[in-house]
């Protein structure tokens, strides 16, 4: 039994643990029907401050198919939030109607401090520009199935790695089994942020960097696009001089490994080419779907769960306030600043922003 209570940031939990929740998926995958009534009498709220589709439409899907049932909202306007109350009230009402609660977020660390005051298991849907989790959990599911392994592979990534929180959980996750290397394309300004590149280099992980999409991809056995997010840049100037940098079509692909894996978290707006989808290298609507299964598999697991709840902040440092403008400290004012030393840094421990001692 994997003893956990919230999934916040997939490396919580060890990989022991991820390959518990791939293979469920998979069997859930194999025959549905048998799980039809698992979450019977059971009820998942869905707090989306953030549009979504696939993540929140998957999670209602993944609960339905389990026989339970769904609450929630997808507009905050449409909640007590427009009147202004705060996150921690939010959650702690919620929380009460609930037996489980997938939130996605705008503001980096929302999900750590949601889970401080949830009376119940706290999935992160997505973080401002942080962390996304069940998107990873769903990309080791689709490569487990598509690839047979998740180790010994040469990773593309490609886009937005400044923003894209896909890529960040990703390569954490990834960086987790052995003999994997990674291929880092993006522009100087939409490159990994700095906690990643620590990550990396902790992990002893073979990387590099390229500004080309074309001379990247012959040696990938993976491919993550990505799209250039809009919403996550300060001017409308500023994104229209990194949208159209990288783009994938048939050209390129005709250069790549026959059993190349192409993957997006989606949506994609220009980044691929419509007429790669024919190519059967091409697996990002199969992804889509595995989403399903992979938070079927995860929320069986964390309300099967009996495990003791974790304390999620521990190092309390009220007078230091964290760098990271978006991170939620700086939003809910009320909260505990928390930090972990790294060497000469602090590391928030909501939204992992870097800082000198």
């Amino acid at each position: 039994m994997v003893e956990f209570q919230h999934l916040i940031d997939l490396n919580d939990l060890s990989v022991e643990q991820w390959n518990e929740i791939i293979q469920l998926a998979l069997k859930i995958k194999a025959n549905e029907k048998a799980y039809s009534e698992v979450c019977k009498h059971k009820i998942l709220a869905t707090l989306f401050y953030e549009p979504s589709t696939r993540t929140q439409m998957s999670f209602q899907t993944a609960m339905l198919r389990l026989g339970g049932q769904i609450i929630g909202f997808d507009n905050p306007q449409n909640s007590s939030v427009s009147k202004g109350e705060n996150l921690m009230d939010t959650i702690r009402i919620v929380s009460g109607y609930a037996d489980i609660l997938a939130m996605r977020h705008p503001i980096e660390g929302a999900a750590k401090a949601a889970a401080i005051y949830a009376g119940c298991p706290v999935i992160n849907a997505g973080d401002g520009g942080h962390l996304h989790p069940t998107q990873t959990l769903t990309d080791l599911v689709t490569l487990q199935s598509e690839k047979g392994a998740l180790s010994g592979l040469t990773i593309g990534l490609c886009g937005d790695l400044k923003y894209g929180r896909t890529v960040h959980s990703l390569i954490k996750a990834l960086s987790m089994y052995p003999n994997n290397k990674f291929v880092l394309i993006s522009t100087k300004e939409l490159s990994v942020p700095q906690y990643i590149k620590d990550w990396l280099n902790s992990h002893n992980c073979a990387c590099q960097e390229c500004y080309s999409l074309a001379e990247a991809i012959p040696q990938l056995d993976v491919l993550y696009m990505t799209r250039i997010q809009k919403e996550r840049f300060a001017s409308q100037e500023e994104y229209e001089r990194q949208k159209n940098v990288y783009i994938l079509d048939m050209e390129k692909l005709f250069h790549a490994k026959q059993d190349l894996c192409i993957l997006h978290p989606l949506p994609r707006v220009d980044e691929i080419d419509l007429n790669v989808d024919k190519d059967p290298r091409a697996i990002y609507f199969k992804q889509a779907v595995n989403g399903v299964y992979a938070r079927m598999a995860l929320i069986m697991t964390l309300l099967q769960s009996n495990g003791t709840k974790r304390a999620p902040i521990s190092h309390h440092c009220a007078h230091i306030s964290c760098n990271n403008p978006n991170c939620i400290t700086n939003h809910e004012t009320y909260l505990e600043k928390s930090y972990k030393e790294n060497g000469d840094l602090l590391v928030c421990e909501y939204c992992d922003e870097r800082q000198l001692i």
